[in-house]
């Protein structure tokens, strides 16, 4: 059985991956500063779980601190280490670029520079769709993905391009993963669908920017959970997609799968199209298959129906969170 070290641990991916590496039997060193960029109630929610399992230990941590970091590869021979720490959303990162470039871009530095001293080999990391910004769908990971139109994309495009120095440099073998809008129990409550699950649910408009039928590959957090731990393999240095692979669905049709569900009718509180959104995601996912063996297994309409479920089950003290 393996140690591994997993950033970012309390977050909505990291902690699905966390628990499925406990599953297997390895042994997991989780670190996150517990930001409140959302409600850290959802965080703590997240962590509970994790810390009531054997083969699981916690820091509180931020990897925009080297120092901190480092006595954690000295205690410790990780096997690997996963990245899922990051600084998310496209729009907050207009207002607070500076946050974006410190965590996703000098903390992944700090994680590469401290794996090269330590002789950690292996390095997973999380990276966006965003990037794609502009570029012709289906997305496939050749695409020249070198004008970012967000702080957010940009930091992301810093880390892929730091991790590949680091390969070439030090023979670091990184697998660089672009997710898709990821979705699922437990989510980030700024994202889509727990924002259209509680408006809905509780009578209130939902904020929508543009008109509905901007469209996201959307993609089940364990889903990608399982193409982060299939990316452990040795690689090189690869940048792989990981998304639902089928066609891009509308916001329009997520929320009348969602009122569907709920039995309950949206109201609405329309924007402006943001500038710095994608109007649409598609993700080629064949490389994915043929480098990982992975392909995407949960349904949207199944996805949903868990989503919901939790939600349910979790009522009384999600509909209170913050975003």
């Amino acid at each position: 059985m393996s140690t591994y070290l997993v950033t970012g641990a309390a977050g909505f991916i990291a902690a699905r991956t966390t628990h499925l590496l406990l599953d297997a039997g390895h042994t997991v060193v989780g670190v996150d500063n517990l930001n409140d960029y959302y409600d850290v109630r959802l965080k703590e929610h997240r962590l509970a779980a994790l810390l009531a399992r054997p083969n699981f230990t916690f820091a509180r941590l931020d990897i925009e601190e080297l120092a901190a970091l480092e006595p954690l590869f000295q205690q410790h021979r990780f096997d690997a280490v996963l990245n899922l720490a990051a600084r998310a959303g496209v729009r907050y990162s207009l207002e607070n670029p500076f946050v974006y470039l410190a965590t996703n871009a000098v903390g992944t530095l700090n994680l590469l520079e401290l794996m090269r001293r330590h002789g950690v080999k292996k390095h997973v990391l999380a990276s966006s769709s965003s990037l794609y910004a502009g570029q012709k769908m289906p997305f496939t990971e050749d695409l020249p993905v070198n004008t970012p139109i967000s702080p957010y994309a940009a930091s992301k495009k810093a880390a892929e391009v730091m991790a590949y120095t680091y390969h070439s440099l030090y023979g670091i073998d990184s697998s660089v993963l672009r997710f898709f809008t990821v979705y699922g129990p437990a989510s980030r409550p700024d994202m889509a669908q727990l924002r259209f699950i509680k408006a809905i649910d509780l009578g209130q408009p939902i904020e929508l920017f543009g008109d509905g039928t901007q469209a996201r590959d959307f993609t089940y957090v364990d889903d990608i959970a399982r193409g982060v731990i299939a990316a452990l393999q040795p690689l090189g240095y690869e940048i792989i997609n990981l998304g639902g692979g089928r066609n891009p669905v509308t916001l329009t049709t997520l929320i009348e799968k969602i009122e569907a569900l709920l039995g309950k009718t949206a109201r609405y509180d329309r924007k402006p199209f943001h500038v710095a959104d994608i109007k649409e995601t598609w993700a080629d996912i064949s490389k994915a298959e043929r480098r990982l063996g992975w392909k995407p297994r949960t349904t949207l309409d199944e996805g949903l129906r868990l989503s919901v479920e939790w939600y349910r089950a979790n009522r009384e003290w999600v509909k209170d969170l913050k975003g």
